[in-house]
């Protein structure tokens, strides 16, 4: 089949009843915990997942993935407008984007943001229908050895990106790395790690992790401290920019565009990175960088395309290779796999409804989430003002009713709340959960590629630098590591110096 040919067939699938249902179902959530700061795509895909067991495959990753490119777009409305960041990636929006309502440019400020995040969502759409199938392609080249060295790469970019310690973040990885070794092993079918229970015989299920680690930690962080919400009111006119501010966001968009492309690929990169690094370059190759935070108009479009370029690429990796680039890709990756389908080279050839119609939907989810955002705005702003208090009960109902009815198991409840527990104390003491999750979801291939790849070469761990695929990977692991840590000894050293002057 031709392109064209596949793109008939995937519009054929999206175009399906229930299919568009769920693809606006997963946009309107998404933009709706996008608007709602505290939950977030990954807590609320994760929520979900149980939902998705009664439905289509096609329609349960349509859905999915709905939610998280929807957030980018709702994010942006609470940035401007209360400058709290609904999002992680609208951390930077905040900066320009509140300037300019309180300059009674709120319009503007949501038009750019929701055309621009609309441009760069289509343009992004292209690059993954002609980048996944050679990416296919070039991965059924890939061994066990060079699977072991990809996935070791990706999880140290992972942590090196995180924010904070690098070396906490490697303990969280390997934390994860052991969680996803309970149960029954793969090639003797001894079981492992049970401590006695047979519920673990079939290992940790993903459900009650994610939701414990990003739902049930996520309420009792925000339980603690009270969330102002300083909404500041204003005229919501000329949410169509002029021209005049067009021709200076037209470049901010397009810069934004690329940026989030690429950075969305990378093993770690995703929204947030590039939202500042978009933000920042876009600061670099302006005329006036000191008006940047005064409420100028490049400083919402550049990030906002960027975040919005990014939650549709790192599909790319994730399809292609079968390897999720961030967190909430993990949480997409389990639901592929509770559906049964194996993302990687093979899903284009195997499951062509998943791949083409979920790329299709998407060009639908932006269309719908262009027509969903400028006129609901003020529904946005009234929803904003539900107290927290009534919020975080009816999450909390979900997350026990949800995580209940995977399984009718009372024992998947027991694990939700001591990995929300486990959550909530690893955020108190800085421990990211994201590196947690991602090594979780790798580690049954992380194993199987390893010992796999040592049956190979009879015990020798020789076939990891004897291959070029492999060789570069774990070269960059290494440079990676040294780098880690020689900029932390001379971090201590400036330290040390310094207190002793």
């Amino acid at each position: 089949m031709e392109l064209g040919q596949y793109i008939f067939f995937g519009l054929q699938v999206a175009f399906q009843p229930m299919n568009l249902f769920y693809c606006f179902i997963g946009v309107f959530i998404g933009t709706l915990i996008g608007v709602l700061p505290g939950l977030g795509p990954t807590g609320t895909m994760s929520l979900l997942l149980p939902i998705t067991f009664h439905i289509s495959p096609v329609g349960a990753i349509i859905m999915l993935a709905g939610i998280y490119y929807g957030a980018q777009y709702g994010g942006s409305i609470t940035a401007i407008l209360a400058n709290i960041p609904g999002e992680a990636s609208s951390v930077m929006t905040c900066l320009d984007g509140y300037q300019m309502a309180r300059q009674g440019r709120a319009g503007m400020a949501l038009g750019v943001s929701t055309i621009g995040s609309f441009i760069a969502g289509s343009l992004s759409i292209v690059g993954l229908m002609f980048l996944a199938y050679p990416l296919a392609k070039a991965a059924l080249k890939f061994g066990p050895p060079e699977y072991f060295s990809l996935m070791c790469m990706g999880l140290v970019i992972l942590t090196f990106l995180t924010q904070g310690s690098m070396l906490k973040s490697l303990i969280m990885a390997l934390l994860g790395l052991l969680i996803g070794l309970i149960g029954l092993d793969s090639f003797t079918a001894k079981p492992r790690f049970t401590m006695g229970f047979n519920e673990l015989m079939d290992g940790v299920g993903i459900v009650p992790l994610v939701m414990g680690l990003f739902g049930i930690s996520e309420v009792l962080l925000n339980l603690e401290g009270k969330i102002e919400r300083d909404i500041y009111k204003t005229e919501l006119t000329g949410l169509f920019a002029s021209l005049k501010g067009w021709i200076e966001a037209k470049w901010a968009i397009i810069r934004g565009t690329i940026i989030g492309f690429f950075a969305g690929i990378l093993p770690g990169g995703g929204a947030v990175l590039s939202s500042f690094v978009s933000y920042a370059l876009e600061k670099r190759f302006s005329r006036h960088p000191e008006k940047f935070g005064t409420g100028v108009i490049e400083g919402v479009a550049a990030p906002e395309s960027a975040n919005n370029a990014a939650a549709q690429s790192c599909l790319i990796p994730l399809l292609s290779l079968g390897i999720p680039p961030n967190v909430v890709m993990a949480v997409l990756y389990g639901g592929l796999l509770i559906h049964g389908i194996q993302p990687g080279p093979f899903l284009v050839k195997d499951h062509p409804d998943v791949f083409w119609g979920l790329v299709m939907s998407m060009y639908l989810g932006n269309v719908m989430l262009l027509v969903l955002n400028l006129p609901l705005i003020g529904i946005w702003i009234k929803i904003l003002k539900v107290p927290y208090s009534i919020l975080f009960p009816l999450i909390l109902f979900f997350c026990l009713i949800g995580v209940y009815t995977v399984n009718n198991s009372v024992f998947d409840i027991y694990l939700m709340v001591m990995f929300g527990f486990v959550g909530y104390l690893m955020r108190k003491f800085d421990f990211e959960p994201a590196p947690l999750a991602m090594a979780y979801v790798l580690s049954p291939i992380l194993e199987s590629s390893f010992r796999q790849s040592l049956s190979l070469s009879g015990g020798s761990f020789a076939v990891f630098f004897s291959r070029p695929i492999s060789v570069v990977c774990m070269a960059l692991v290494v440079a990676l590591l040294i780098f880690q840590i020689v900029s932390s000894s001379f971090t201590r050293r400036r330290l040390r110096n310094a207190q002793g002057a």
